[in-house]
């Protein structure tokens, strides 16, 4: 079983431009996220999913000089070019993480991997109900699941959001769910790469934590975030967009 990471990136976000490619302790955000799902023991192959735009050549150079694959496909459609990168790496396993989540945790991907192993799943995931910070946000799923639902949908909704018809059809799509731990149920923290404020607040913790330990975990940040408060107002208005599935 051949487990494939697919991180969804592309330079033209309408609210924050490039972010991919901002830095941070002079290594662009998309580089702490590679590094940080090398780390993962269960993943075998990381593909750069980004689109056919010209814009988004330079991450295709960048998937190039950091070692990874990229596939490049609709800007539109997510989930046709989430399963042509996941084809593109004969994947039997999507683990689906987007590009604006630059702090994941390897040790929460990973276990989000482990719970979906050992449970009869086709779909496992620790964002769909909320408990641990956003910007943690791992989905497993099947390629094979993945293909069913994509030629049982057309809905533009589904197409932009992978997951959302499986979630929304779990009698088709056995699920599981992981439930974040009290020290580290935090959902209201906005750890996603939006808006410039985002920006502000994850490198000021890749600046603080990741000098010393450049894989930093969920824990650490919010130790550090409970001890600085202050760091907390520099999101703290983001309205974030809820693109779970109803």
């Amino acid at each position: 079983m051949k487990i494939v990471a697919t991180i969804e990136a592309r330079m033209t976000s309408s609210r924050l431009p490039g972010k991919v490619m901002l830095p941070a302790l002079g290594r662009p955000m998309l580089a702490h996220l590679t590094s940080r799902l090398k780390a993962v023991p269960s993943i075998d192959e990381i593909v750069l999913a980004t689109t056919i735009n010209a814009t988004d050549d330079v991450l295709a150079d960048f998937a190039e000089k950091d070692g990874i694959k990229v596939f490049r496909g609709s800007e539109e459609d997510v989930m046709s070019r989430v399963i042509g990168a996941a084809d593109s790496a004969q994947a039997d396993v999507v683990v689906e993480i987007t590009g604006d989540c630059p702090i994941i945790d390897p040790d929460l991907v990973e276990q989000t991997i482990r719970v979906f192993k050992r449970n009869n799943a086709v779909y496992a995931a620790n964002s769909f109900i909320s408990s641990y910070p956003d910007g943690m946000d791992t989905q497993v799923i099947t390629l094979e699941a993945l293909k069913k639902s994509f030629a049982m949908t057309d809905d533009p909704l589904d197409r932009e959001h992978v997951s959302r018809h499986i979630v929304n059809n779990p009698q088709l799509f056995p699920h599981v769910y992981l439930i974040a731990p009290p020290s580290l149920h935090w959902p209201g923290l906005g750890l996603t790469l939006d808006e410039p404020a985002d920006y502000e607040l994850i490198r000021t913790l890749i600046e603080n934590l990741g000098k010393d330990n450049p894989l930093f975990g969920c824990g650490d940040a919010i130790r550090f975030l409970r001890a600085n408060p202050q760091v907390l107002k520099v999101n703290d208005l983001v309205q974030r967009k809820d693109v779970r599935p109803t």
